[in-house]
């Protein structure tokens, strides 16, 4: 496909749409039949006026604007189009029936200086016309984004009042203003201040006939210019006023004239085409006044729409800043409210293995003191047995009894042997609870642990013991008390039925080594980094609080040691505890 026909497809395919000013229907007929050959969607206007009215609405790609047209011409239809901040933008395409003569020329320089893009005559022929309509669209797509948008940026008419007091005269002045496609309205002087004063009334302009109005005419003209000076301070601008042109009489000079407040003065006798023009210009420069306004008012508002996002964009910067800061100190309270839990958890284990200890050691001076009694009499009574035993060997019936009797002391001695050693661990048990560093026989610490643990260990739980480290370890009693106790009592616990558990001490470099392994289900790898966390617990509601092993990473932390979980190598769960190994005093 080649580059035109691609263009064509194009065009067909966006339906790129062209204001047609054309005042013949003949020559509109045949533009548009060519037009909408090539693709293009074509809106025709008969006049400038017609052509204004339409540009108030979706704006079109292009504008093609015949020279001469009835009322105002092309070149001022363009100048229109070049006040206006909403289409100002637009292409223009000026076309004319002269050919490439003198006068062709003329009309190129006025079209082109009127502010159209391009001008062709109409016998260039079909080509050259829509090259340079290809050309103008070209172009017209790279002008980027405009003003359309603006607020009361739309087309409008030009608002002339005209006072003469002569009838014909004001009628020749009506028309000749109106073919510029003017709104006129003409009145005499009598109703000149009314029409000027009058509310929701906007003039552009308006023309004095001096020569017809007499000695009153200057009079005239100065409350007019104070009309206009009054509404323009209740307006607060100035430059909204209407303008005047005046037309001198035999008793108003054109100096008189311009001091009673005239913006521009003509004689008498000007012709129809010098009002025109002086009358056009005043106008189209206060069209342009008007259209800068309407630009720095939509500036305006674009800069505070900038500014109110600009400041929106601060407010949710800050807001963000806020949010991130109090999520900061909820992040800050909830680690507060987490230690404090976590300190409070600490104290009551700690006061709990305080209030532990004394009960212990309590106990065991109570239990003690009527064992010893109780042991000293066994012996008693044991010896007296055994003393007795020959002298009733002869008496079958008391040598049975005393033999009974012989037999319940022993028994009696094996269980009291019992609670001695149980007494003997619960003061050892007790003593650990002292603070401070001292120097610790592991093996006997551990075994007063298990002794402890009997009641959940039972005869289920085989435990295994292996103590390869030294003997002593200088440390804090709580780290075989606490630590070891509650990890080997969570074992009895995860373990169902009958199982294993081992105890074991190593040196590993310069740790002190304690593993407990067990056979029980392990631990789940989702769960190993919470299992440390104070009040974090598997088991059921009131079978356990969560503190153990949080109280013992703790202790282990006091030592500067380490507390890790994984899998034993026979299945379960294998603790390992590493503290340093310090040297005996």
């Amino acid at each position: 496909m080649s580059a035109e026909a691609a263009w064509r497809e194009g065009a067909r395919d966006e339906a790129p749409r062209i204001l047609l000013v054309e005042d013949s229907e003949t020559q509109a007929l045949q533009l548009r039949r060519m037009l909408e050959a090539e693709g293009f969607a074509v809106t025709r206007a008969a006049t400038a006026e017609a052509a204004l009215d339409g540009l108030n609405g979706p704006l079109p790609a292009l504008v093609i604007a015949d020279y001469h047209l009835p009322g105002m011409n092309g070149d001022e239809l363009v100048r229109r189009i070049r006040l206006n901040v909403r289409a100002r933008a637009l292409p223009v395409l000026m076309l004319t029936d002269a050919g490439s003569g003198d006068g062709g020329a003329d009309l190129e320089r006025q079209g082109l200086e009127s502010g159209a893009d391009a001008y062709a005559p109409k016998s260039a022929g079909r080509e050259l016309i829509l090259a340079r309509l290809r050309a103008l669209l070209r172009r017209g797509a790279e002008n980027g984004e405009t003003m359309a948008d603006s607020p009361g940026a739309g087309f409008r008419r030009a608002r002339l009042l005209l006072v003469d007091d002569g009838p014909t005269h004001r009628l020749w002045l009506s028309a000749l203003l109106a073919g510029d496609g003017d709104s006129v309205e003409a009145v005499d002087s009598a109703g000149a201040e009314a029409a000027a004063c009058r509310e929701g009334e906007g003039w552009d302009g308006v023309l004095i006939n001096l020569a017809g109005l007499g000695p009153e005419g200057l009079a005239l003209c100065r409350r007019l210019d104070a009309l206009r000076i009054a509404a323009a301070e209740r307006a607060g601008d100035a430059d909204a006023a209407f303008r005047i042109v005046a037309l001198e009489g035999a008793r108003a000079s054109p100096v008189a004239a311009f001091e009673a407040g005239a913006d521009d003065v003509l004689p008498a006798e000007a012709v129809g085409e010098a009002i025109r023009l002086r009358v056009r210009a005043l106008v189209r420069r206060k069209l342009l006044g008007e259209e800068n306004r309407r630009i720095e008012a939509a500036l305006r508002e674009r800069l505070r729409e900038v500014e109110r996002a600009r400041a929106e964009a601060a407010s949710a910067e800050a807001r963000a800043a806020l949010a991130d800061a109090l999520e900061r100190a909820n992040a800050e309270l909830g680690a507060a409210n987490h230690a404090l839990r976590d300190t409070q958890g600490k104290l009551v284990q700690a006061a709990k293995m305080a209030s532990l200890g004394e009960l212990v050691a309590g106990i065991a001076h109570e239990i003690n003191n009527p064992l010893a009694f109780i042991l000293a009499h066994q012996g008693t009574v044991t010896r007296l047995l055994d003393g007795l035993a020959p002298r009733v060997a002869g008496d079958e019936e008391a040598a049975k009894a005393v033999g009974k009797a012989v037999q319940r002391a022993e028994s009696m001695a094996v269980g009291l042997r019992r609670i001695q050693e149980l007494v003997s661990n619960l003061r050892r048990f007790s003593r650990m609870e002292e603070g401070g560093a001292q120097e610790v026989d592991v093996p006997e610490a551990i075994s007063t642990v298990l002794a402890l643990l009997t009641h959940k260990l039972s005869d289920r739980i085989v435990v295994e013991q292996d103590f390869q480290a030294p003997r002593i370890l200088r440390c804090s009693p709580a780290l075989l008390n606490q630590v070891v106790m509650n990890i080997v009592g969570n074992a009895a616990d995860a373990i169902q039925g009958p199982g294993q558990i081992r105890v074991a001490t190593r040196l590993d470099g310069g740790d002190y080594v304690i593993e407990v392994s067990d056979s029980g289900p392990g631990v789940p790898e989702e769960i190993r980094a919470r299992i440390f966390e104070p009040f974090f617990t598997t088991k059921p509601v009131g079978s356990g609080t969560g503190l153990g092993l949080s109280i013992a990473y703790t202790v282990v932390q006091a030592h500067h040691g380490s507390i890790a979980v994984d899998d034993a190598p026979g299945g379960g769960a294998r603790f390992t505890v590493r503290v340093p190994a310090e040297e005996r005093a």
